[in-house]
């Protein structure tokens, strides 16, 4: 392991990640927020959707620095006496289980569809393609939400799997034709090059050449994008929830955090609002800015 981070640290990638403040940064404010989520039973201070622990009394509470406010909820409470810091950290964990598991999802679906299409071409391509056409005629936002109503209509009593499988299906359904498409164009510039012409020669059978040969030739673009489509997702996972689509009640995340704070905010309790959202701009931006290093490193005419 240490040697395998020593021979990365002296890449060009390497070079290129320690050369780049903004790359730096962006990557300590993702680490951060992602560590914050996955360890927040240790992390956060309170836990919000424990029922036993709720008091209504300390509802609606400023942040601690002001007069009214109190040392135990640093970030204030909501209108249900939840520690906003720690429902922040518990909401950015369910945001981001859903952001990246449907990414995930859309990369195996994508990549497959469009390394087919690519490499054996004929009317399989122009199904394949056709149907991304069609895909990408619907406003993904549209898609998602459609998909997402259809299954809280059809599930009204489902559990909390059932609720998550359909949300994280809905998000990856609208997000696969962006990897077709990319990687369909590679792997049609790829098996016309002499490697793949020698492996046919040889007798070498089609699926072993697109995964042995071509599908790790065609992974630098995937990587890019499926980094910055990691941000999308959780922005489309926070629309869906702030519309009452997303996530169960049980499970908030950053999105039905936002939409239960925008009840209060012309009240005048802004910080329900204010630090939900602050936590999914931080992690949608320093997402986007590793994606933007990530693809620079990676395409040496952009060095």
């Amino acid at each position: 392991m240490i040697k395998t981070l020593a021979r990365w640290y002296d890449s060009d990638v390497g070079y290129s990640f320690r050369t780049s403040p903004v790359a730096m940064v962006a990557a300590v404010i993702a680490f951060v927020c992602i560590f914050c989520a996955v360890f927040a039973g240790w992390v956060s201070p309170h836990n919000p959707f424990d029922l036993s622990k709720l008091e209504l009394m300390d509802a609606r509470l400023p942040p601690a620095w002001y007069p009214e406010g109190s040392r135990k909820y640093f970030l204030g409470t909501d209108d249900q006496g939840r520690d906003i810091l720690s429902a922040v950290i518990y909401g950015a964990r369910i945001s981001l289980i859903v952001g990246v598991v449907s990414v995930v999802l859309s990369v195996a679906v994508g990549t497959m569809l469009g390394l087919i299409a690519g490499f054996r071409g004929g009317w399989i391509d122009a199904a394949l393609m056709r149907l991304c056409d069609v895909m990408l005629s619907f406003p993904p936002i549209l898609v998602a939400l459609l998909i997402s109503g259809v299954g809280r209509a059809l599930f009204p009593q489902a559990d909390t799997t059932v609720a998550f499988g359909v949300l994280i299906f809905s998000i990856s359904l609208t997000k696969w034709v962006d990897y077709a498409r990319t990687v369909r164009g590679s792997t049609m510039v790829e098996r016309n090059k002499e490697y793949v012409q020698a492996a046919r020669v040889i007798g070498v059978a089609p699926l072993r050449i697109m995964v042995r040969h071509v599908l790790p030739n065609v992974t630098g673009p995937v990587m890019v994008l499926a980094t910055i489509q990691v941000a999308t997702a959780i922005i489309t996972e926070a629309t869906l929830s702030f519309l009452g689509v997303g996530v169960p009640p049980t499970s908030p995340s950053l999105g039905s955090l936002i939409n239960s704070g925008n009840q209060y905010l012309f009240s005048g309790e802004w910080w329900m609002i204010v630090f939900p959202g602050l936590m999914l701009v931080l992690i949608a931006l320093s997402v986007n800015l590793l994606g933007d290093w990530l693809r620079d490193a990676l395409n040496p005419r952009l060095r």
